[in-house]
């Protein structure tokens, strides 16, 4: 009787380790089935490219939030029209033209299809002479060419404190760069918002959240065709 019962256990314990057995060999075919082989894996682009925005505390987005500033506005239109590029803002408040030149070459290093150059405000701001200026934009925007970089160069302009003599000269420094660099050349930067007091905050030249969407309208058609010239 105890030798029936043995047996018995023996032949349970032998059918319920077959049936383990293929349970496990069904699951693992299941799996390979499943699984794509590595040839097979294709990883889409995150982005077709990559925009790098240099400035100052207007391109920073002094004053307003990393979301309200124009860069971030910029990513959100491309996307929208069905340009997946990514814009990464490298504005730092208070530069002027001799700090984008000096440090342009990292900026080169991070492999962008595009750079918006916007640069010298500040350097009006503080009289430095035209001439200086033109030299470092123009020495930058000569780097960005070299590093097969499509460049957007914003043209700024500034009050007239400083004399009509010196306005004008400023004003002429960023169609001067434009035409000897072949770059493409927005002709005011600040179109429709300087001086406009329900677009500026209280200090008067910085742009609020209304007008960082102003100068997105402004950027876009000239962001535009560079994106469609790097395509």
């Amino acid at each position: 009787m105890k030798s029936l019962h043995r047996k018995s256990r023996m032949h349970i314990s032998l059918l319920f380790t077959c049936w383990l057995l293929l349970s496990i060999f069904l699951i693992s075919c299941d799996l390979q089935n499943e699984t794509p082989t590595t040839g097979d894996t294709k990883t889409e682009p995150k982005f077709t490219g990559t925009i790098i925005t240099v400035g100052d505390s207007l391109t920073a987005g002094l004053g307003v939030s990393e979301e309200e500033a124009w860069p971030a506005l910029l990513e959100k239109r491309l996307k929208k029209n069905g340009y997946h590029w990514q814009v990464l803002n490298a504005g730092i408040s208070g530069e002027t033209s001799s700090g984008t030149l000096s440090r342009i070459k990292w900026i080169t290093a991070q492999k962008p299809d595009i750079v918006i150059l916007e640069t010298g405000a500040n350097d009006g701001l503080r009289g430095v002479p035209p001439q200086v200026i033109k030299e470092n934009i123009s020495s930058t925007v000569q780097i960005l060419n070299e590093g097969n970089v499509t460049v957007v160069l914003a043209g700024m302009r500034i009050v007239q404190n400083l004399g009509q003599e010196y306005t004008a000269d400023f004003a002429g420094i960023y169609p001067a760069v434009a035409g000897e660099k072949d770059v493409i050349l927005v002709p005011f930067f600040l179109q429709g918002v300087a001086g406009e007091p329900s677009l500026n905050q209280a200090d008067t030249i910085h742009p609020n959240k209304h007008g960082h969407k102003i100068i997105l309208d402004t950027m876009y058609p000239y962001v535009l065709k560079a994106v469609q010239a790097s395509s």
